[in-house]
């Protein structure tokens, strides 16, 4: 474990730098054979040639979005881990992401929606939606608010979810064309104007996140603690929810419902650097950014030239993981 203030620095200084390179990676590696140099060339000489044209139209952003999206889930798992106690709580597991495709699903097949905006809205309203009835069912009862009655609505609102998105992709053989990979989890044939229609809400999520390190830390003291040192709980966890719904929302917007990334990287975040969330979140940050980008390159070698959609790679990754958290037991 990185303990010192020192090594956690240098720690983000070489994820940093891990990251970065799993960048220029993801742009150089795939079907198509591009060096670093015909990278720089593309920028500062593009000369309309094949290799340019899927660097500058096809990599370049399918990297960006992929780092961006990978960290935006990553911090959404810490947050949410952190506000309601439960090892097991990420976006996908608690019905975030299916509440958030169902209702651009819902857009597309009964509105026609096409925009990138309309898109976005849509994916803050079903995410915001999924947050409020899981919570709402894992409160009922007599002992409250518990991380197995958690765990519990969140699986079966994800369920719902996801069958009403299924039933409507059925009746409409058309938005089924249209969002049927999309649906799969993938960051495959992303245009730049997607990430930059969303990015004002993934940057404002993330440093809201930064900042609620803090605040973070006192609330794992517990509530009646946390109110007795003058935090309003409250106004905490109703921040960590819309933090939460913008990093969310604004990735399943663009690349889809992308599982189990929010609940592997907030594990591994704590045991490189501890409980301290002013550290956690960074550093989940990174390595959410790092392993989508890496899931990402892999995916392009199963079948090639075909590729698996990045959503099934972190699935079949983060399942195992899931597992074994589950095994440990989530009453801790």
């Amino acid at each position: 474990m990185i303990q010192t203030t020192p090594l956690r620095i240098g720690g983000l200084a070489a994820g940093l730098l891990l990251m970065l390179l799993l960048v220029w990676a993801s742009i150089v590696f795939g079907l198509t054979d591009i060096t670093t140099r015909m990278v720089v060339d593309s920028v500062y000489r593009f000369d309309s040639s094949n290799e340019h044209i899927i660097i500058r139209d096809a990599r370049i952003p399918r990297a960006l979005i992929a780092a961006a999206v990978g960290a935006s889930l990553a911090v959404a798992g810490a947050i949410m881990q952190g506000l309601t106690k439960n090892p097991l709580a990420s976006p996908s597991i608690f019905g975030i992401n299916a509440g958030a495709s169902f209702f651009v699903v819902l857009g597309i097949s009964f509105f026609g929606t096409a925009s990138l905006n309309a898109f976005t809205w849509l994916a803050f309203t079903g995410a915001a939606l999924a947050a409020v009835i899981v919570y709402t069912c894992g409160s009922m009862g007599r002992d409250g608010l518990t991380p197995v009655k958690l765990t519990l609505a969140g699986a079966a609102i994800a369920a719902l979810f996801s069958s009403m998105t299924q039933g409507i992709l059925t009746l409409d053989e058309r938005a089924l064309d249209q969002v049927l990979f999309w649906l799969a989890g993938s960051v495959q044939g992303r245009e730049l104007e997607l990430l930059i229609a969303v990015l004002p809400y993934l940057l404002g999520g993330l440093v809201f996140a930064l900042f609620m390190g803090k605040q973070m830390n006192v609330l794992q003291m517990g509530e009646d603690l946390a109110t007795g040192l003058g935090q309003k709980t409250i106004l905490v966890k109703l921040t960590g929810a819309a933090v939460v719904v913008l990093l969310a929302g604004s990735s399943v917007a663009i690349a889809g419902p992308i599982g189990f990334i929010g609940i592997i990287i907030p594990h591994i975040a704590r045991w490189l650097v501890g409980i301290d969330y002013r550290w956690v979140i960074p550093y989940s940050a990174l390595l959410g950014a790092m392993l989508l980008l890496a899931a990402d390159i892999s995916a392009r070698y199963i079948i090639m030239p075909a590729e698996v959609p990045v959503g099934v790679m972190t699935a079949a990754i983060g399942a195992p993981f899931f597992v074994w958290i589950a095994r440990r037991g989530i009453s801790e």
